[in-house]
């Protein structure tokens, strides 16, 4: 995508975390996007907003927005959820791992909750049916799909009350949360997870295993992998003895961050290896986000596998 100073000032992280409300992020995100967009060779992507389609024949005259037709001379039906033409859950993860800030400007759990807030607006603006689910060991939070602009304020709503909330010490419970979210979702959905896969070592393959029940129940899968690349990918701190603490279970080491940089940068890259090509093995997308990067790059995922599914 073309790198452009309007564009940018609506795509990043620091803008959108200066903003008054989720709503107004969610918005002047997607404006950026679909600006830089029509600037950039991913201008042939659909974007279009639509609230009324075209009348036909047969259609219920109930159904025909007269406003419209008084401004226009046309008629046109107005769309309602059950027209959609798609379904989708973006799962948040919200545990304490997700409140890590480190170099970035803002904490994995902010970005990702303006992530989700900006993917929210861009689908009930195209039509589409979006419900949120957000989780720690246990799913907490669930509403189901619907393509209503009150809906979207009411989802907007809940993903600022999550921000406002302060951390508890709960950790992540992904695999198990994936699972009852398999469970729950009844039809055919696109679902989005935005997390840092920091599940333990030991449930790894557990979590695989969840990612393969919502392909199993029929749901295309999309995983955002959100972490702050400069320390959590590339363990870049002051070479100086520091104290490291857990911020799930809070257990603290000390170490120096030089001695251990080399291998643990090769555990990242393998951990991420090992996720991206089981991943592919599913047929699930597997997105890698730096939480300090503007949020083009997701977006643009989205729209990706949104085309592959219409």
């Amino acid at each position: 995508m073309s790198q452009h100073p309007t564009t940018l000032r609506y795509l990043d992280p620091v803008v959108a975390s200066r903003l008054d409300n989720m709503e107004m992020r969610a918005r002047m995100i997607v404006e950026g996007f679909i600006t830089g967009m029509h600037k950039s060779p991913y201008h042939g992507f659909s974007v279009e907003f639509a609230e009324h389609r075209p009348y036909n024949p047969g259609d219920e005259l109930r159904h025909v927005d007269w406003k419209a037709y008084a401004k226009t001379d046309r008629h046109y039906v107005k769309q309602y959820e059950e027209e959609t033409n798609l379904r989708s859950y973006i799962v948040l993860d919200t545990s304490d791992s997700m409140r890590y800030r480190g170099q970035a400007p803002v904490t994995k759990f902010e970005y990702g909750a303006y992530l989700a807030a900006a993917l929210h607006y861009l689908m009930v603006k195209q039509r589409d049916a979006t419900g949120l689910i957000a989780f720690d060991d246990t799913v907490h939070t669930i509403m189901p799909p619907k393509s209503t602009n009150s809906f979207l304020r009411q989802l907007l709503l809940k993903l600022e009350d999550l921000t406002g909330q302060p951390g508890t010490p709960r950790q992540t419970g992904a695999a198990t949360a994936l699972d009852s979210v398999a469970d729950r979702i009844a039809r055919r959905s696109l679902v989005m997870i935005i997390t840092d896969l920091f599940e333990n070592v030991s449930q790894h393959d557990d979590l695989l295993k969840s990612l393969r029940h919502l392909r199993y129940r029929g749901h295309e899968v999309l995983v955002f992998h959100v972490l702050d690349s400069k320390t959590e990918r590339q363990f870049s701190f002051p070479d100086v003895p520091s104290v490291f603490r857990d911020m799930e279970t809070g257990q603290e080491v000390t170490l120096h961050p030089a001695q251990l940089r080399e291998n643990y940068r090769d555990a990242v890259r393998a951990f991420s290896e090992r996720f991206r090509v089981r991943c592919r093995e599913y047929n699930i997308d597997f997105v890698e986000i730096d939480s300090g990067s503007p949020f083009d790059a997701a977006l643009l995922a989205y729209l990706n596998k949104r085309r592959t599914l219409t």
